[in-house]
């Protein structure tokens, strides 16, 4: 990162490990075109979208369809994940020697796997071929409200990891449980690391209204589970911050908190968000938040780097979020009308703009 000046930060572009950009399957949602046009805006070179798709990337041939459409369409990197078992059913493994090489982690998100028998297996098949658990914890028994239904699998994953030794990255965690079990695994040695989303770390249960925009899995929670992610992020407990880009059609998210399909749109909000409300109030340090964007995802998941990916943003003038100026298909977001810092002002991959802000005076 280079020092600002004149409130400009010039730094290596954000990569981001969690978004769904819904191809091949779900292309009313959003396209691989769309979504990675989105992350340029938002000043990421590199997204990692999750295998909830149709068909299920969980073979060669399966991930071929996706791999073919990223090659045509993508205008950032794009490395995908591949399930962790045959349909994101849950129950039998895909062969994780034979798709290592093409995608970056396996993960089974949308669907916590729910036999503690199947993850063992998975983890003990992971730690040998060398490969990362990405885990979205969900026990199905418990209403996704009770905090428990994801620390609980945390909890059970977390000592399975210590016993096989793989390494377990957690996704988007929301409560403050989740929190506490992952710092307490660290310093036990467990081979852990874990990502929270700009969501929950900006909003609590009281500011979320009876509309679509501000339904995801998980749920915002209180105000003390933000306060302890944003604690976790300080001291580094939580690695990652990833956006769980996850656009539906208006239609979807049309019908009230109850009856709107679960996620929001992120990848042209995160770091204004983040930088205006943790940054700008002493929170955390610019530098830690760049690293959590940038440096760390591409370190924990070995993912490329090179200094001709870059973002330049301004961190003096503000503006206003809206979202019917979005890229991405998707436009439902709890931000929607917040007064922010942090304009990303261009994108550049390998050197090249990919995205230019048109009142930017960058040359």
């Amino acid at each position: 990162m280079k020092p600002v000046k004149d409130g400009i930060l010039v730094c290596l572009s954000f990569a981001d490990v969690h978004v769904h950009l819904r191809e091949p399957g779900f292309t009313a949602k959003e396209t691989i075109l769309t979504g990675t046009q989105a992350a340029a805006r938002g000043g990421y070179t590199l997204v990692c979208p999750m295998p909830n798709l149709n068909p299920v990337p969980d073979s060669p041939e399966t991930l071929a369809i996706e791999l073919e459409a990223i090659r045509k369409d993508a205008v950032v990197r794009v490395l995908p994940y591949c399930s962790i078992t045959k349909g994101r059913r849950g129950l039998e493994l895909v062969d994780f020697a034979t798709l290592k090489g093409s995608c970056c982690a396996f993960s089974d998100d949308g669907s916590g796997v729910q036999s503690e028998a199947v993850m063992l297996e998975a983890m003990k098949a992971a730690a040998r071929e060398g490969v990362i658990i990405a885990a979205h914890c969900e026990d199905n028994t418990l209403p996704g409200e009770d905090p428990r239904s994801e620390w609980g699998q945390i909890e059970r994953d977390l000592e399975l990891c210590a016993k096989t030794g793989c390494h377990y990255h957690v996704c988007h965690i929301s409560s403050r449980e989740s929190v506490r079990l992952i710092r307490e695994a660290k310093a036990r040695g467990v081979n852990v690391t874990c990502e929270t989303a700009p969501h929950y770390l900006t909003l609590c249960k009281e500011d979320v209204r009876d509309e679509g925009r501000f339904r995801m899995n998980p749920p915002i929670r209180s105000a003390e589970d933000r306060e302890a992610l944003i604690e976790g992020l300080a001291d580094g407990t939580i690695d990652v911050i990833a956006t769980d880009h996850a656009p539906h059609t208006a239609e979807e998210k049309s019908r009230g908190f109850a009856g709107s399909a679960m996620g929001i749109v992120g990848l042209e909000t995160s770091f204004p968000v983040l930088y205006t409300r943790l940054i700008r109030t002493g929170r955390i340090s610019l530098e830690r938040l760049v690293d959590a964007m940038s440096t760390a995802p591409r370190r924990i998941f070995g993912l490329p780097a090179t200094p001709q990916d870059s973002v330049t943003i301004d961190l003096n003038t503000p503006f206003i979020i809206d979202s019917s100026q979005f890229a991405s298909m998707g436009h439902s977001t709890p931000f929607d009308g917040w007064e922010v810092y942090g304009r990303v002002l261009e994108t550049r991959l390998d050197g090249r703009p990919v995205y230019q802000w048109k009142n930017s005076s960058i040359q």
